[in-house]
């Protein structure tokens, strides 16, 4: 290949790369997407139970089992919450996406969520606080520590029990978490989750 042919093919390369790792800067903000969107339960002794819709809810500690949701101080849940100190993590599938979007945008203090959506109330052995009878799963979590951030209070709990529905239990007596249908949420939308990529360790785990 002539040398002067070849000089050009390669400023051509690399002006691809560059071009393909162009990045723009932007302002600080949440961009850690995709995350679980989550319905979290709450009642105060005497109340109807109400239903706060949770994008920034984490695993923070497998031993003692640990969660965290952060909320908005003037959401109503938040102080059930803190005078109550429990809540209840109710996962959501594709069934249940709807009135996870409804419970986010509107407030417990002008709707009987569980009512106006048609959910039933589950209350386990472990805390008095009814979990949403439809979620695959309910995590209940009593709170164990507060921490003002600033827009949001991150409520730390620690995990009294879990209750599954019983449906999605195979016949050798496992969970089959991955046929409940879960969802993602994404930059203000959401998604029922894809394929199967790997499970974990299978990048080092050597063939047969």
């Amino acid at each position: 290949m002539p040398k002067q042919k070849m000089q050009k093919q390669e400023r051509s390369g690399q002006a691809a790369v560059k071009r393909s790792a162009a990045k723009q800067s932007w302002k600080a903000g949440n961009m850690l997407y995709p995350v679980p969107a989550v319905m979290v339960s709450c009642r105060r002794p005497g109340e109807k139970a109400n239903i706060v819709t949770i994008a920034w809810a984490g695993t923070v500690c497998s031993d003692p089992a640990m969660t965290s949701i952060s909320v908005r101080p003037e959401r109503h849940s938040h102080d059930v919450i803190e005078e109550t100190g429990e809540f209840v993590i109710n996962l959501v599938n594709e069934e249940l996406v709807r009135a996870c979007d409804w419970c986010g945008v509107t407030s417990g203090r002008d709707h009987d969520k569980f009512k106006e959506m048609n959910l039933n109330e589950y209350v386990s052995e472990f805390m008095q606080t009814p979990a949403i009878a439809e979620s695959p799963v309910n995590i209940y979590c009593k709170v164990v520590r507060t921490e003002r951030l600033g827009s949001h209070d991150m409520f730390i709990g620690e995990v009294a029990g879990v209750t599954v529905d019983e449906k999605y239990m195979d016949e050798k007596g496992r969970f089959a978490l991955e046929h409940t249908g879960l969802i993602a949420y994404s930059h203000g939308e959401y998604f029922a989750l894809g394929k199967k990529l790997g499970k974990f360790g299978y990048s080092v785990k050597k063939s047969k």
